[in-house]
């Protein structure tokens, strides 16, 4: 087992997490983080997000975020969809909101509850871009929509 899968796993396995996923799209193109370590051996692909903590609200722990991956601050604007994530021995209730960029300049941040850094890269990807990536290398919301729009108005339950 590779050390970031592993790490991620020991942080991360075995239990329900309730994460915050922020969908910031800006010239027809998605803001996309890669993690390594989430699937074994390979890359992932995913919008910016990740676990809320104990007290937090859905908006302060999407915000906290964003700040901590994309070195930017936002503004979370409407809720779109619910994805259950399940990867055995990862599982996670996700929720999807629709976001603004308000200040600063997109670049790589850290995943602060890591010891070896998860994020691998960050970029901008049109629809298309990421459709082309190999499926178990993106988040799977890719697989369920055709295009930009339907992401965008989903509004249901995603399993």
């Amino acid at each position: 087992m590779d050390i970031a899968h592993q790490q991620v796993v020991t942080l991360y396995g075995q239990q329900l997490r309730l994460r915050v996923c922020g969908l910031c799209i800006k010239n027809e193109r998605i803001l996309m983080i890669n993690h390594l370590g989430v699937v074994k051996g390979g890359d992932f692909w995913c919008p910016p997000g990740g676990g809320l903590q104990f007290g937090e609200s859905v908006i302060e722990g999407l915000t906290r975020e964003f700040l901590e991956e994309t070195h930017t601050d936002i503004e979370v604007g409407e809720m779109l969809f619910v994805n259950e994530f399940l990867a055995p021995p990862l599982h996670a209730i996700e929720l999807f909101f629709k976001v603004n960029i308000l200040n600063g300049e997109v670049s790589k941040g850290v995943d602060p509850e890591m010891t070896k850094q998860i994020i691998d890269d960050i970029r901008w990807m049109t629809f298309e871009e990421i459709k082309a990536l190999p499926a178990e290398n993106v988040h799977r919301i890719f697989s369920r929509c055709h295009q930009l729009s339907d992401l965008l108005t989903t509004k249901r339950f995603i399993y």
